[in-house]
């Protein structure tokens, strides 16, 4: 398999780790999905490479592929049908900003239909990062719409794959509601995976050791106190900002329990309100899944890993986001 190169804090660096995952690629090309597969996690855990990666294993097994991701103004359509790929030049082309960009999702499910009208047998849609544009109930419809492309095809195929991969947020409860797709988590890299990225990093840096405490595996995590030398301060402080934690003061008491145990946000009876704007800011995951690999697209996360703060119902994304919260309560 090609190895694709990928942009990480400035350097161009080769696809590495996620064997496991990129072995359920091969799964999912074999047999197709009966459902389309909706991947959450951590935000900057790797979904994106792992799906660049997918893209373009599922082309060296025959497939034609529809990729989209809005966030970085990507719409690919390599299905070997001309007008099709020169829609989609021409879309991208019009589109003058993201969500511009992300107002086009409902047109990906009328260009899979085309392919497989003509004659195309093997088709992948991947969709990457595109529901926080498009809001809960137009990501519903629109896995719902690539699950109609399964059950209901316009003419005959041997095998569709059909992924789409998201961030915690709230639109993984309102897909899952509707039972229209098969939901799998996916976490931060391994503690080895994340070493081998770590080591193309050049120095001076500080020790691994210090580096994992700090980001749990997050490779965007990584990424961010590369850029900022090293400085973990800074690090923090742009959390705070990007993600308007003053605001979460006003719940200080219980803020301080979820960062002893985060599993207390599970246990206690603490208002909806609370868990649904640290679960809209993408600093916790909640309700993790049975730690069967089975359940999870590549390795799961311990059971339970209080340094880290993972619980086994509930994990902060990364230790730098409970430490920025930690902060901003300061």
């Amino acid at each position: 398999m090609k190895r694709v190169e990928l942009s990480f804090a400035g350097l161009k660096i080769g696809f590495c780790d996620r064997e496991r995952a990129i072995h359920q690629i091969g799964e999912f090309a074999e047999k197709g999905t009966w459902h389309p597969i909706v991947v959450f996690g951590p935000e900057g855990c790797g979904k994106t490479s792992w799906l660049r990666q997918a893209v373009e294993l599922l082309k060296e097994l025959g497939f034609s592929v529809i990729y989209f991701n809005p966030m970085r103004k990507e719409f690919l359509a390599e299905v070997g049908i001309k007008s099709i790929e020169e829609e989609v030049s021409e879309l991208l082309r019009r589109a003058s900003s993201v969500n511009a960009l992300a107002g086009f999702i409902g047109y990906l499910i009328d260009f899979a239909k085309e392919a497989i009208k003509l004659g195309k047998k093997k088709l992948a849609i991947i969709v990457d990062d595109a529901f926080q544009y498009v809001g809960d109930r137009e990501a519903a419809f629109f896995v719902k719409g690539m699950l109609e492309i399964i059950e209901h095809p316009p003419g005959d195929y041997e095998k569709v794959v059909a992924i789409a991969a998201t961030s915690e947020g709230s639109s993984r409860w309102e897909i899952g509601r509707h039972r229209w797709a098969e939901i799998m988590p996916m976490w931060n890299m391994s503690r080895k995976g994340l070493e081998e990225l770590y080591e193309k990093l050049p120095s001076p840096k500080p020790d691994f050791e210090n580096a994992w405490r700090l980001t749990g595996g997050n490779p965007e995590m990584l990424a961010r106190l590369y850029q900022a030398n090293w400085d973990v301060e800074v690090v923090v402080k742009r959390l705070i900002r990007a993600k308007k934690l003053k605001d979460l003061v006003k719940w200080r008491q219980r803020l301080k329990e979820i960062i002893e145990d985060p599993d207390s946000l599970f246990e206690k009876d603490f208002p909806e309100e609370f868990k649904d704007e640290l679960i809209a800011r993408n600093l916790i995951v909640y309700d993790m899944y049975d730690r069967d690999p089975v359940f999870w697209v590549d390795e799961p996360p311990p059971e339970r890993d209080l340094e880290l703060g993972i619980g086994r119902e509930v994990a902060w994304q990364t230790p730098l986001h409970r430490e920025a919260v930690k902060k901003a309560m300061e």
